[in-house]
This record gives C-alpha cells, sequence and structure tokens, in this order.
C-alpha cells in the first residue's frame, strides 16, 4: 500500500508540472508573436519611408491634397531664390550706375579744363579714368552675371505657378504671381537708372571727341602761326 501510494503521489506530481509548463508556453508564445509584429511594423515603417508620417495621416491625405501641399513648398522655395536673385541684381545695377556717374564726371572735367592743364596733371587725370573705366567694366560684368542668375529664377517662378495653378494651389499661384510681378518691376525700375547714366555717358563720349578735335585743331594753328618765327630765328 506505501507503494502504491508513493507512486500515486509520483504521478500527480508529474501531472502537475506537465501542466505547468503547458501553461508558461501557452502564456509566452503569444508575448512573443506580438514581439515579432512590432518589430515588422517598426521595420516596415523605417525601410518604406513612412516613419515621419503617422499611418492614420496616411490614410486621411489623398494624392490630390499631397500634390497641393508639394507645390507650395515649390512656390516658397522659388520665392526665396527669387527675391535673392532680385536683391543681387538691383544691388549690382545701382553699383554699375554710381560708377558711370563718377566716370561721367571725371570725364567731363577733364574736357572742360583741356589746355589748362600741365602734362603731369593731364597723366594723373588720365590715370584716375583708366582706373575708373576698369571699374565700370567690372561692374557691368557683375550686373550680366546676376541678371543670368535671376532670368533663371523668373523662369523657374512662372513654371512654379502653373505647376500650383495646375494643382489646384490657387492661393500659392497667386502668390508667386503676385511676387513675379513685384520683381519685374523693381528691376525695371533699376534698369532705367543704368540706362540713363549709359545715356549720359554717351553723350560725354560724343563731347570727348568735338572737344578733342577742337583742341587738335587749336594746338595746330598755333604751331603753324609760331613756325615762321621759328624758321626765322634759326636763319
Amino acid at each position: 500500500m506505501a507503494a502504491v501510494r508513493r507512486g500515486a503521489a509520483y504521478f500527480f506530481r508529474s501531472s502537475a508540472r506537465v501542466l505547468f509548463n503547458c501553461k508558461n508556453t501557452a502564456v509566452h508564445k503569444p508575448r512573443k508573436w506580438t514581439n515579432v509584429l512590432y518589430t515588422s511594423l517598426a521595420s516596415l515603417a523605417v525601410g518604406g519611408g513612412l516613419c515621419a508620417v503617422p499611418f492614420k495621416q496616411v490614410e486621411q491625405l489623398s494624392h490630390d491634397s499631397l500634390i497641393r501641399r508639394a507645390a507650395s513648398l515649390v512656390t516658397d522655395s522659388s520665392t526665396t531664390f527669387l527675391s535673392q536673385a532680385t536683391l543681387a541684381l538691383i544691388d549690382a545695377i545701382d553699383e554699375y550706375s554710381k560708377a558711370v556717374h563718377i566716370l561721367n564726371a571725371l570725364q567731363r572735367k577733364y574736357l572742360t579744363s583741356l589746355g589748362k592743364l600741365t602734362k603731369d596733371e593731364e597723366d594723373s587725370i588720365w590715370q584716375v579714368i583708366i582706373g575708373q573705366r576698369a571699374e565700370v567694366n567690372d561692374r557691368q560684368d557683375e550686373c550680366k552675371r546676376f541678371e543670368s542668375t535671376w532670368v533663371s529664377a523668373v523662369k523657374m517662378c512662372e513654371m512654379a505657378a502653373d505647376a500650383a495653378y495646375t494643382s489646384g494651389a490657387d492661393h500659392a499661384s497667386i502668390t508667386m504671381n503676385s511676387n513675379l510681378e513685384v520683381a519685374l518691376s523693381q528691376v525695371e525700375k533699376a534698369q532705367k537708372l543704368s540706362t540713363e547714366a549709359d545715356k549720359k555717358l554717351a553723350e560725354t563720349k560724343v563731347m570727348e571727341v568735338r572737344r578733342m578735335a577742337q583742341h587738335s585743331a587749336t594746338v595746330q594753328n598755333n604751331d603753324e602761326e609760331e613756325m615762321p618765327e621759328a624758321y626765322l630765328r634759326e636763319d
């Protein structure tokens, strides 16, 4: 009987251990698969490029709305590019106009003093004029460089405005066109100032040709009048 009781007790303990192990296994398996599922979803979010946009928001946004948002971003960046290019071009035109006005003033001063200066004074003024002409050329090259950039910016903004209009981003398109009009107006005003400066410089060059011709004729006449006296002195 004692042997029977010991056998029965051993049977119940063994059964209890089996049931306990089975229970633990049943509890751990769902946790394991849950962790695997979360890990897979996280990998999908990062690998698929969706880590910055929650799944619920992606489901709520349509392709049209995403395109409109992208078009608005393009118009914003294009506006920044246009603003910087316009400012650079206007400053370059302004500096060019100032350089031309200085050159024009120097040349007029020289022409009014022609025949009244010594050789050294004329050489000094011409050195200044030559240096100012080089400054004008440098400023003109700078204007051409920034103008090329500005034209590219204008074309980009026109394309961005059309894209925004086509995608349905009407507000972005209207704003872009308004910014274009302002930029075109500002550059046009600056270009008028430089055109006026170029016109005055051209008038001064014409005056320079006439004044130099008159001066040469005067010098030649003086030489012809003095020649007989010099010839007589030689005799």
